[in-house]
């Protein structure tokens, strides 16, 4: 009798042994049962930012290796020339990191359209010093809502002109909704204690990024991006506009490269902006 209880006992535990528990994509394991590297995530390309953060105790570096700006008006032409640009994210828990951003050099250029007289200036730009907190859906392996919180703030260590000559600080809400594997909504509204046009003092400037994430691939993406920002500056109220299309491809696991074009779509916005740059995760 006690042997036949003993089986049953057995046979009655075995389908739930067998049972797969599984795992959130934001803890999956290895075949070493220690977490496996989430998916890449990088903020680069786009003019949204994503509500992923870095796995804990990994740093992810990205790296925009140039870019260009144009910048045309009635009497002047700005071109801007950075290059350098880095941005460093450390996971310190499941759900939260801490990013620092540097241009490490920046070249701006212009020309007095009726004198002809040109004008330049250069160096290194501001640096930047965030915290992002993600709230639902660290990884944005899953579909559904995935959002976090963003504050930041900007210090003026950066040279006249490449450098916005006071500190300044702002928050951005990321958002995004991944419908499945080919499609992600992105939303990123944002508000910000913007640095005046005279270098000194701040003033409000709010708007938000929206844009949809199309993977062609695993390994490749295209996002159309559109963005609306009012920027309420003493020395004149004005509300930018943009549209974005960036491409980006991942030839291994943890690295990404990606190109950008941005198109101004008001007097108030610079015409036109080019990019490319690098994301490692390590």
């Amino acid at each position: 009798m006690r042997a036949m209880i003993i089986a049953a006992l057995a046979l009655a535990a075995t389908p739930a042994a067998a049972q797969d528990t599984g795992t959130p994509d934001e803890v999956a394991q290895d075949s070493t049962h220690h977490p496996a590297p989430r998916d890449l995530c990088s903020d680069r390309p786009g003019l949204d930012t994503p509500a992923c953060t870095v796995d804990p105790g990994r740093v992810q570096v990205e790296i925009g290796l140039g870019d260009w700006t144009l910048d045309k008006q009635a009497d002047q032409r700005t071109d801007t020339i950075e290059s350098g640009d880095v941005l460093l994210r450390y996971g310190v828990t499941a759900t939260t990191e801490v990013r620092l951003g540097w241009t490490a050099y920046g070249h701006v250029r212009t020309r007095d359209v009726p004198s002809g007289t040109i004008e330049t200036a250069q160096g290194v730009g501001d640096v930047t010093l965030g915290v992002k907190q993600n709230l639902r859906h660290p990884a944005e392996g899953k579909t559904g809502l995935a959002v976090a919180v963003l504050p930041f703030v900007t210090l003026p260590t950066g040279h006249s002109e490449v450098g916005a000559g006071d500190w300044g600080a702002g928050l951005i809400v990321p958002t995004s909704y991944k419908i499945d594997d080919t499609v992600s909504l992105e939303l990123s509204p944002e508000v910000d204690a913007a640095v005046n046009e005279s270098g000194q003092g701040r003033h409000l400037a709010y708007g938000a990024a929206m844009g949809v994430q199309v993977h062609l691939s695993k390994a490749t993406r295209l996002t159309p991006e559109l963005q609306f920002l009012r920027d309420q500056d003493p020395a004149g109220h004005a509300t930018t506009s943009r549209a974005a299309l960036s491409f980006d491809v991942q030839p291994a696991k943890m690295l990404q490269l990606d190109v950008q074009a941005v198109a101004g779509l008001n007097r108030d916005t610079p015409d036109v902006e080019l990019g490319f740059g690098v994301t490692r995760k390590f």
